[in-house]
């Protein structure tokens, strides 16, 4: 083997170079902990990576981390826009996360296809794209300082993070415009779809209501009473669990000691303590003229809107008057009927060019015309008020009745505490008539009862329902102060007599058999107007009434019927004459017969056939694309690219 070795031979050296590579790549899979552990944090702080697929992306591949932090943010910001309950954020989260990782995914294949984004790439951008106006006014950039102001006003994201992100956003756009640049459709294909969405029909149509079909059914004793047997385990709990509770209650007027004494230094040390409470806003009371410019326009409109200003600043400066001059000329109309006038208002909530320009003036000077994201303004500033912080004497009122509320509602919990304590010791009875407090013994409750007695009774019923009967006495707050009670009784939930419960039970009964009676009238109403040709004559005899509708296409909405675009979309296939069946798609339900339709002529298909094509494109590139990254995210996950810290919730709907 040495000799082997010794001897001078590329090839032989070559294999064994080879053997040792791969000796050394199998230790470091061997020894390196967790090069191939799917956990990629565990801390937490990681929810989860993105790699190059394959073994070597494991050791050499480049990764990408999505931070628990970021998906906890988005998934919040979510919630609030959905108006979701919180027990939803853990499926939100798995939502969010996923489109993070698949973000990943398509920035790692974006980046392997070398479709990087440059930074002179994003400054062209940045220079023609939607923001060219506010920081390229003219063609001229609007400068360092004012980019960076601008960035973090409207994004409220540093410089370096803004650049960062709408790169990657560049870079996924590169990536979708290579994946579908292949996509077409035929002038044919979008002939036939602008024929079928610009048709419009004319028709005739009887409803049946629900609520004259339930009004109908009148079922005997014997019916309801089998309907009960039937569902008796929909019964069974019917009767809501009640509770008697035995309680005392006092106020904050009842509580020993009397009002708390505030001494200064107790204010001073408040007022020390709460200064950004205390801290105001730069404020500026203005009135001024805006001529809009909209956002993208061109360097012509831009120009004639500017020159215009400029035309209305000479006549202020000659002696016009300004309020008269606005309600004439200028384009916000939140101010213009009132001359321009705006309210004192915070600085940091105004557009920074005009804040900046406003508090340079001095009170019922005008400004030179002042460039925001809106347009072009002439700013007259009326009352300027500067940062700082309001002194003692002016908000020492509000602190002593803020530190005797403190104190008073501290005493009373304190007051509470010992009550309770002493409830437990010698019952509520004694310990009550000890307090010169009165004992009440309510009647049976349910959870969402209420105790008149009390200022607010929902602690008090929370907590009893939540406590086991005869459980030691507790205190809750009633807004006003506390109750000190008991769980007397318990009557668990129970089914109702059939007497007692009978209107319900009526209810229920209708309820469940009115979508099978309205079928059923549906049918007969249908088949009728077949057979006779005419939906109006099969609803005469009906005693249904018929109406008409305008000539509608797919994105109407017709009265008694609902929107074009549900059930009542057969109308567009039928023929004129033609008759529906059925068409029920809530709580009634109607049957058509077309009166008319007209088909779009060939000119204003060809009217439409630019914005129709575009849509067809977007439609079967959106397609293409979701293919695409389907099948992406099926490769990454098979090569074990993507690993997760943990499993990810389903949710909460169920599946």
């Amino acid at each position: 083997m040495i000799r082997i070795l010794q001897q001078d031979n590329r090839i032989v050296k070559a294999v064994f170079a080879l053997i040792i590579g791969a000796a050394i790549v199998t230790m470091v899979i061997a020894l390196v902990p967790g090069i191939f552990n799917n956990d990629p944090s565990a801390d937490g702080t990681v929810y989860a990576t993105v790699r190059t697929p394959g073994w070597l992306g494991r050791i050499a591949g480049d990764s990408a981390t999505i931070k628990t932090e970021d998906v906890q943010r988005e998934a919040e910001a979510q919630l609030r826009q959905q108006n979701l309950d919180d027990r939803f954020l853990p499926f939100i989260m798995g939502r969010a996360g996923q489109m993070q990782v698949e973000r990943a995914v398509l920035q790692h294949e974006a980046d392997r296809l070398g479709l990087q984004v440059s930074d002179d790439d994003l400054r062209r951008f940045l220079q023609s794209g939607p923001y060219s106006q506010e920081l390229f006014p003219g063609g001229q950039f609007i400068g360092e300082d004012k980019y960076i102001d601008f960035v973090e006003t409207y994004f409220r994201l540093p410089v370096k993070q803004f650049e960062m992100e709408l790169k990657s956003d560049l870079e996924l756009q590169r990536l979708q415009a290579l994946v579908t640049g292949g996509v077409s459709v035929s002038d044919s294909a979008v002939k036939a779809q602008y024929l079928q969405t610009g048709t419009k029909v004319k028709f005739d149509y009887a409803t049946i209501s629900s609520a004259d079909i339930k009004a109908t059914i009148d079922p005997s004793d014997a019916d309801l009473q089998a309907f009960f047997k039937q569902n008796a385990a929909r019964y069974a709990t019917a009767m809501p669990e009640t509770r008697k509770l035995v309680f005392f209650s006092f106020d904050s007027a009842s509580v020993p000691g009397g009002k708390a004494q505030i001494s200064d230094a107790d204010i001073q040390a408040y007022y020390q303590a709460h200064a950004e409470q205390y801290k105001t806003q730069e404020q500026v009371k203005t009135r001024h003229i805006l001529i809009a410019v909209p956002k993208g326009a061109d360097a012509k409109t831009d120009a004639a809107a500017k020159a215009k200003a400029e035309d209305l600043l000479k006549q202020v400066k000659a002696g016009g008057n300004f309020a008269e001059l606005a309600k004439k000329n200028s384009d916000d109309p939140g101010s213009k009927d009132s001359g321009g006038e705006l309210p004192l208002i915070p600085t940091a909530s105004l557009d920074p060019a005009y804040a900046k320009a406003a508090m340079a003036l001095g009170a019922g000077e005008t400004s030179p015309v002042v460039r925001s994201q809106f347009g072009y303004h002439i700013i007259q500033t009326e009352q300027k008020v500067q940062a700082g912080v309001k002194p003692l004497a002016e908000v020492k009122d509000s602190i002593v009745e803020a530190l005797q509320a403190q104190r008073a509602a501290a005493a009373a919990q304190n007051y509470a505490v010992s009550l309770v304590a002493e409830a437990k010791k010698d019952g509520l009875q004694k310990t009550a008539a000890a307090h010169n407090l009165h004992v009440v013994t309510t009647d049976f409750l349910d959870s969402k009862g209420t105790v008149p007695s009390l200022p607010d009774s929902t602690a008090l019923l929370s907590a009893a329902f939540a406590a086991p009967a005869g459980s030691a006495p507790q205190s809750v707050s009633t807004g006003e102060g506390y109750a000190i009670f008991q769980v007397a009784e318990v009557h668990p939930a129970h089914a109702p007599e059939f007497a007692a419960y009978k209107s319900h039970i009526l209810d229920d009964y209708r309820e469940q058999k009115t979508p099978e009676l309205l079928n059923q009238q549906l049918i007969k109403l249908a088949d009728r107007a077949k057979a006779l040709n005419s939906v109006a004559k099969a609803a005469a005899e009906m005693k249904l009434t018929v109406k008409t509708s305008d000539l509608v296409g797919r994105d109407a909405q017709v009265p008694g019927l609902g929107a074009m675009s549900g059930a009542a979309s057969v109308a567009f296939t039928l023929p004129k004459g033609g008759i529906s069946g059925p068409l029920n798609e809530g709580s009634d339900g109607s049957v058509l017969q077309i009166e008319d339709k007209q088909e779009p002529s060939a000119a204003e298909i060809a009217a439409n056939f630019a914005a129709t094509k575009d849509k067809l494109l977007d439609q079967q590139r959106q397609e293409v694309f979701s293919v695409f990254v389907g099948t992406l995210m099926d490769r990454y996950q098979k090569a074990g690219a993507i690993a997760y810290a943990k499993k990810q919730p389903a949710s909460p709907l169920g599946s």
